[in-house]
């Protein structure tokens, strides 16, 4: 069952509708100081491939990069840290995406009932936690803004710390959206993780899709 690289999967989601943090991606470190030049600093750059599904724990993850410069040396790095298993790999540069929550969002195909579109609570707390909600693909909005309802934690969901309440019409989108990918047979399987709550609009910063 083949993952997707990142790039793969996030034309797939973006496509579909899910709203992805604005990103290109760049073959060498030159060209990735361009991209990072043209997204707006600062940015992030990770090494992607179809054979990288865990990049954090690799270290192929370069977050808050504020200078041209620090694209290049960390483009460089990450380069340099490919191994021969990766077969070919690039550079993704993404724009730097801020907020104090976040969530996850994915399709699972269940063998007894079918796609299924989950929404829960993400980053640290994912495995603490545990507050994730599930709804039958496909979906109707009222039973996107239900998932959505479900949640244990909806005070998350409200103002807090000072932003502004998650908008549950853009959450709901991303949900639809998920759902929508569920009618690709090919699709096992899609993992956002993590939506990053920035300025009330859930965006999805990374992206997997395994395929059958």
């Amino acid at each position: 069952m083949p993952t997707l690289s990142e790039a793969a999967s996030r034309r797939i989601v973006e496509g579909a509708g899910v709203a992805v943090s604005p990103w290109a991606t760049a073959a060498d470190a030159g060209s990735a100081e361009e991209v990072a030049a043209s997204l707006g600093l600062p940015v992030v750059a990770k090494l992607c491939g179809g054979a990288i599904a865990h990049k954090t724990e690799r270290g192929l993850v370069r977050l808050g990069l504020s200078s041209q410069d620090e694209v290049g040396a960390a483009a460089a790095d990450l380069l340099a840290a490919a191994r021969p298993e990766d077969g070919d790999v690039e550079l993704l540069v993404s724009t730097m995406v801020s907020g104090n929550r976040e969530l996850i969002a994915g399709l699972v195909r269940n063998e007894q009932f079918g796609p299924c579109v989950m929404l829960g609570l993400g980053g640290i707390l994912t495995e603490a936690v545990a507050d994730v909600a599930f709804r039958l693909a496909p979906l109707e909005r009222d039973d996107a803004l239900d998932l959505i309802d479900d949640l244990g934690a909806q005070l998350l969901l409200d103002e807090f710390r000072g932003e502004p309440a998650v908008d549950r019409e853009a959450l709901a989108d991303t949900l639809m959206a998920l759902s929508r990918i569920a009618e690709d047979p090919e699709v096992l399987s899609v993992d956002l993780n993590p939506l990053i709550v920035d300025d009330g609009q859930p965006v999805a910063v990374d992206a997997l899709v395994e395929t059958a």
